[in-house]
């Protein structure tokens, strides 16, 4: 039967895909279009096989709170490349990721793949990823969310760019502390709040390596000792949100401006996309040789 050009125009409005891919999906089905939908869908989730194993290491972090304080969300959503990362589809697809992560309840992201996509038309968040990954040609990935739910205190977050985002619980203080400890942690990326909260293994691990180091001064053992504990000290500063020297004044450490504030920070949460993966880098003529002996 002959397929009208109003029929291939409201496939590709309903599913995104291209005018051809939807000229072939109606021919197919003899120009019924939920059939053809059906069957791009599952094209759709071929494709977002293929490309499963490609490296996302690109995309954005996103975040939400709710309008009454009560729960709040970060998500990371990745592209394989900077140029998706921006695309409106990909954007607007984040984005519902994380209205859906933030009103369903869900507490990791193996269990938010499988509820029902935020203003999408019914299909999960995982079929909404899969037909995403058909339209734009890329592999994305809903990485990891992490949620705080009933705070003690009240909830505070900065975004920098689309690249980092950051939630802070805290008691006492105000808006503009809670925003500028937020800002901080996303400068200057703590491992947690105190050195109670540092990892035992972490600890064995430095408080090693800085002992192997002080033995190579052949100085006697008490001396070593005190240059092993002197190097520790100074780690958990580093590494410690309270400990850490505050970013918009190096002069003070992060826990005297809260004292200072009567401030106290419960928890934080910070973001960034891509970290953690290993991205492989190519030489682009060498890419594009490999993409011609594909064709």
């Amino acid at each position: 039967m002959a397929i009208s050009a109003a029929l291939v125009k409201e496939l590709r409005e309903r599913t995104g895909a291209g005018m051809m891919e939807c000229k072939k999906a109606l021919v197919e089905t003899n120009g019924d279009i939920e059939a053809a939908i059906e069957a791009m869908r599952k094209s759709g989730q071929a494709k977002a096989a293929k490309k499963a194993g490609r490296v996302a290491a690109d995309g954005v972090a996103e975040l939400r709170i709710a309008d009454d304080g009560s729960t709040a969300v970060v998500v990371e959503v990745n592209s394989e490349t900077d140029f998706v990362a921006k695309d409106e589809n990909f954007a607007g697809f984040a984005a519902a990721v994380a209205k859906t992560a933030l009103t369903s309840g869900v507490t990791d992201e193996v269990a938010l793949a499988a509820q029902p996509l935020v203003g999408g038309s019914g299909e999960t968040v995982e079929e909404a990823r899969q037909a995403l990954i058909a339209k734009i040609g890329e592999n994305v990935a809903v990485r990891r969310m992490q949620r705080f739910d009933a705070p003690e205190g009240g909830l505070y977050s900065y975004k920098h760019g689309v690249r980092i985002a950051v939630l802070v619980e805290m008691l006492g203080g105000d808006e503009a502390l809670g925003r500028d400890i937020a800002m901080h942690i996303a400068a200057s990326s703590p491992l947690c709040v105190s050195a109670e909260q540092v990892p035992a293994d972490a600890l064995a691990k430095e408080r090693e390596i800085f002992q192997a180091q002080a033995l190579e001064s052949g100085k006697p053992a008490n001396i070593i000792d005190k240059i092993t504990e002197g190097r520790m000290r100074k780690y958990l500063e580093e590494v410690t949100l309270l400990g850490q020297a505050f970013v918009k004044d190096p002069d003070t450490q992060v826990g005297d401006l809260l004292k200072a504030r009567g401030a106290e920070i419960k928890r934080f949460a910070r973001m960034e996309v891509g970290e953690g993966v290993e991205k492989k880098v190519e030489n682009f003529a060498d890419e594009v040789k490999a993409q011609a002996a594909q064709v």
